[in-house]
């Protein structure tokens, strides 16, 4: 033991620590949209484009450094994704203190995006943290950790999406990003220090073979390992049908959840007129709640399982869905967010408690498919709702959620499909 380093405690908190850093940059754009929208001359569904662009590489770039995961521990992977979002702020920021704000003209628009998609890359710290920590815990254990692990560093968008217009109106959008800037790179700095991979890696980078490393870690309590390189990984996963449904599952979920943290801020303020401070201090109340409740949510599917918690989230955030697809009234807009935001984080927790249960040998493949291809959502969805706008007018913002009604049915009963199998299977 005197060779390893770490514990699962440790483990968790490291990997929690990397995907809050990184996890900021879904609200790149989402607070600020409205001071660069007359600027560049955006559309509504530019303005979607836009707060979605970080999310394009956060989600595909959760499949290949979420299938690194399996060869070579998480580190590595969290430590390139994280300098890389640092490159495209450091750029976005320099852009920023060059032109200013009001000097940007529609002709930097497409260099905004790439530095955004640059900052995106924090985004896909998700997948190598799943992995990670998957690997740290048990499975009896894998609903309260993947919960934990997922509740809180799912926090940090809508923390960010609240100071970033409070810290806008002190120092202006370039002294927002400069002190975001900062945060990235000692954030980065301490995951360097404080993470840890599990004890199967730390075995094989010392030198001992698959065999003897899982010999020595099942006596520490290890129970999942890799199956092979990226790509068996990869492959593996992709063979299995329940992959498929947990994406799709995935896309609604977690794929909602980052389009709306992108999104609510300028939903409120162009809809109901708010501030841009108030507008953000609701966005962080659906952040901040769709996160933390999927602490609790992965405990409820330790106990019910994952299927049954997965589908009771649907249902809650169908109704969610209604309540202000068809409201028109702010209260119970408001209403609305939070349901849905209690549906999106339990139906989260559900979801990856599913990864290691159906695919053990693949598990950074898995959660590289299910968090890549599902939070590609958080990409898709927002020029959606953008084009509603663009058609409908100001009752667009509304009558747009129709597409999470959509969602919701669709995933019930894909949910209801993978329940049932599973019920076959263990008969």
């Amino acid at each position: 033991m005197s060779q390893l380093k770490g514990s699962p405690t440790r483990g968790l908190f490291g990997a929690t620590l990397g995907f809050f850093i990184g996890f900021a940059a879904v609200s790149l754009f989402g607070p600020t949209a409205k001071l660069l929208k007359v600027p560049l001359e955006l559309s509504p569904v530019q303005i979607g484009l836009l707060v979605a662009m970080p999310m394009l590489s956060g989600s595909l770039a959760r499949i290949p450094f979420g299938a690194w995961v399996d060869t070579t521990g998480g580190k590595k992977p969290f430590l390139w994704l994280l300098s890389i979002s640092a490159v495209g702020m450091a750029g976005l920021l320099i852009l920023l203190n060059i032109l200013h704000p009001e000097g940007l003209t529609p002709a930097y628009f497409p260099l905004v995006l790439v530095l955004g998609l640059l900052v995106g890359f924090g985004i896909a710290t998700f997948s190598v943290g799943i992995a990670q920590t998957s690997y740290w815990f048990p499975q009896k254990k894998q609903g309260w950790a993947l919960g934990a692990y997922a509740g809180f560093g799912n926090m940090a968008p809508g923390l960010f999406a609240w100071l970033i217009p409070i810290v806008v109106g002190l120092w202006a959008i370039t002294g927002a990003y400069t002190i975001w800037l900062v945060f990235l790179i000692a954030g980065t700095i301490a995951y360097a220090i404080i993470g840890r991979n599990a004890y199967y890696f730390q075995l094989c980078r010392q030198g001992k073979s698959p065999d003897e490393a899982k010999k020595v870690c099942r006596e520490y309590g290890q129970e999942l390992f890799p199956g092979g390189g990226v790509w068996h990984g990869l492959t593996t996963a992709a063979k299995r049908w329940p992959t498929w449904f947990l994406v799709a599952l995935y896309f609604t979920t977690f794929g909602g959840f980052l389009a709306l943290t992108a999104w609510f801020p300028t939903f409120w303020g162009e809809l109901f007129g708010l501030s841009l401070g108030t507008a953000g201090a609701l966005t962080m109340m659906y952040s901040v709640l769709a996160s933390l409740i999927r602490v609790p949510g992965g405990i409820f599917s330790d106990r019910a399982g994952g299927e049954l918690t997965v589908i009771l989230a649907l249902a809650t955030m169908l109704v969610g869905s209604l309540m202000i697809t068809f409201s028109g009234s702010f209260g119970i807009a408001v209403t609305g967010a939070v349901i849905m935001a209690l549906g999106m984080g339990v139906g989260n927790a559900g979801i990856f408690k599913l990864v290691p249960k159906y695919l053990p040998g693949a598990v950074g493949g898995a959660a590289g498919w299910v968090g890549g291809i599902g939070a590609f959502g958080g990409f898709a969805i927002p020029p959606l709702l953008g084009f509603f706008v663009r058609v409908q007018g100001t009752s667009g913002y509304s009558f747009g959620f129709i597409t999470f009604i959509t969602l919701s049915v669709i995933s019930l009963v894909l949910a209801f499909i993978l329940r049932r199998a599973y019920r076959v299977r263990e008969v």
